[in-house]
């Protein structure tokens, strides 16, 4: 069974939930606090691509857990991050302007580093990968631009009907991606057992590593401690799904192996980003 027929209505559906939250509030945080959201930008769009790209070269990751890794990189923020910038305290409206953003960005760069990443581990590896881009810009149009506009339009359209489905789904979207993950692991348990040493290693650096970076970058820009804790969260929470629809898409890569770095990094995010929120929220209720 290809798991992206079960990928696809629920990156369909996350992308939706997306486009209903979406309002003209959402994009007033970059004139609000466009330094923060440039910062953002470029800590999602720049750093997680070279840090990914440097941990699967560091780790010498086989080449398709290699661009596994660096794709999930590439991905536009997790919907998920604004539940979780909420939970820390931090700028709500801030995190929902950089989702939004990277959603389209993503739309643009994805394909350009995919297609380097490819070169590389295909000149690197002699590994014959191909990568059909017109392909993966259609596919990441119709599974993301295309349910979010239509979101966005049922928000302004129907807005009563809008909050209520924004309900419904807000609580259908973590099980759907947990029967995804499950079916992940059942269909390729083996190939993860053999390797979830180096593939949690990996996913692990990439998250860590990608939070003390936009750790860094949000303190060179002198930011309150919301806005801090924002950045850090939409950083470190990549839209898995995503990734996972491209690596397993019949059209582009079709390989259910290339998808297994996202099925880990998906867990592993969940997990170090709830002790993140548990710290800071200590943290908060300590000094009050």
């Amino acid at each position: 069974m290809n798991t992206i027929w079960i990928v696809m209505p629920i990156l369909i559906v996350l992308m939706f939930l997306l486009g209903i939250d979406l309002d003209r509030k959402a994009f007033a945080g970059v004139a609000r606090k466009p330094k923060a959201v440039l910062l953002g930008m470029a800590g999602q769009i720049v750093v997680l691509p070279v840090i990914a790209f440097a941990v699967a070269w560091a780790l010498g990751l086989p080449p398709i857990y290699f661009m596994g890794l660096v794709l999930v990189a590439c991905c536009p923020g997790g919907s998920s991050s604004n539940v979780f910038s909420m939970l820390a305290k931090g700028d709500v409206a801030l995190s929902v302007t950089l989702t939004a953003l990277s959603s389209i960005i993503t739309l643009f760069t994805l394909p350009v580093i995919m297609a380097f990443v490819t070169d590389f581990v295909s000149s690197t590896s002699g590994c014959d990968i191909h990568l059909p881009i017109g392909k993966l810009i259609m596919q990441n149009i119709v599974l993301l631009f295309v349910p979010l506009l239509a979101g966005s339009l049922f928000r302004k359209l129907r807005p009563e009907a809008a909050a209520k489905t924004a309900k419904v789904l807000g609580k259908l979207a973590f099980p759907a991606l947990m029967t995804l993950a499950s079916v992940f692991f059942l269909q390729y348990w083996r190939e993860i057992a053999d390797n979830f040493a180096i593939l949690g290693l990996s996913g692990a650096m990439l998250i860590m590593l990608a939070m003390l970076c936009s750790s860094g970058l949000s303190r060179m820009g002198c930011f309150d401690a919301g806005t801090r804790r924002t950045i850090v969260i939409e950083v470190g929470m990549q839209n898995a799904a995503q990734a996972i629809a491209i690596a397993s898409s019949p059209l582009i890569f079709n390989s259910g192996e290339m998808a297994l770095p996202a099925i880990i990094y998906a867990l592993l995010m969940n997990v170090i980003l709830l002790v993140y929120v548990y710290v800071i929220r200590r943290r908060t209720a300590t000094a009050a």
